[in-house]
């Protein structure tokens, strides 16, 4: 099983990370061995899972079974909101679950502002997770500026990513430019808007898959590519991951990355991160 080209971006500590892999979010239980297994055969490296999906003993197995090196793969995991106070816990227990000694990347799922104290908890544990060795990088998913600034000013710390609903309906323009200030690195979770719009019939996103001969997706997935975000669209489907893999052979020009820019409308579909309190 051979690993499909996909480029590597530097995270802040000098990891490593593939800029496509494929998220297991939402996968059904007993679907998701499958799932991984048919992405590393393809060529994905970089697989991310989160405690809450409770999918990480599937996504293990998987691993296991591909007898693919260790150091050749790229996993994520997340703390989930109950096991702030408990990281270190939460932590290895999804290590026994993933059925590995360290992940690549521990991101905290969401910050939790309601409850005062609860993220700056969280990423004081993960600092000491990145501290032992067992995770090469630590980071945050769903931070909004404020949650950022908190964990930068109490630690010194900076994130080395935060994943974030982003996609053409919500680019999140002064959240990614305060990312980019700090050297954090965006994942976008949702790339492609989750289905749940009309985004692949909008002519600034056909008119530029008709000139490359690329689907409507494709060209979504490359507007990230080219600006510097890694993503990881969620598929069961063998060959739709052949498909979101297929990106690294045209480059969308200037002006057609300005069109789908346009699109912007402040459109999310997940839940707003200063409001989220689920636990």
């Amino acid at each position: 099983m051979s690993a499909l080209p996909i480029p590597n971006l530097t995270l802040t500590g000098g990891t490593e990370i593939p800029q496509l892999g494929l998220g297991v979010f939402l996968v059904e239980a007993g679907e998701a061995e499958r799932v991984v297994s048919d992405a590393l055969e393809v060529g994905y490296r970089h697989i991310d899972t989160a405690r809450i999906y409770d999918n990480e003993a599937e996504v293990g197995r998987a691993i296991a079974a591909s007898g693919i090196p260790r150091d050749e793969l790229f996993v994520t995991t997340k703390l989930w909101n109950d096991d702030h106070a408990r990281a270190g816990e939460a932590f290895e227990q999804s290590l026994d679950r993933l059925g590995l000694d360290r992940v690549d990347l521990y991101l905290v799922h969401w910050p939790l502002p309601k409850v005062e104290g609860s993220a700056l908890a969280a990423w004081h544990g993960l600092i000491e997770i990145a501290e032992s060795g067992r995770a090469s990088a630590i980071g945050v998913s769903n931070f909004e500026i404020e949650h950022l600034q908190q964990v930068i000013d109490a630690t010194g710390a900076v994130p080395a990513v935060n994943q974030i609903e982003l996609h053409p309906l919500h680019q999140r323009r002064e959240l990614s430019a305060f990312c980019a200030e700090q050297g954090i690195a965006i994942e976008a979770w949702g790339p492609l808007a989750q289905g749940k719009t009309d985004l692949f019939e909008r002519p600034e996103v056909l008119t530029a898959a008709e000139r490359h001969g690329k689907t409507p997706a494709q060209v979504v997935l490359r507007w990230h590519l080219q600006q510097g975000r890694i993503i990881f669209p969620k598929t069961g489907r063998r060959e739709r991951m052949v498909e979101n893999a297929d990106l690294f052979d045209f480059e969308l020009s200037g002006t057609e990355i300005e069109a789908i820019d346009s699109l912007e409308v402040g459109t999310n579909f997940g839940p707003d991160p200063r409001s989220f309190d689920v636990r």
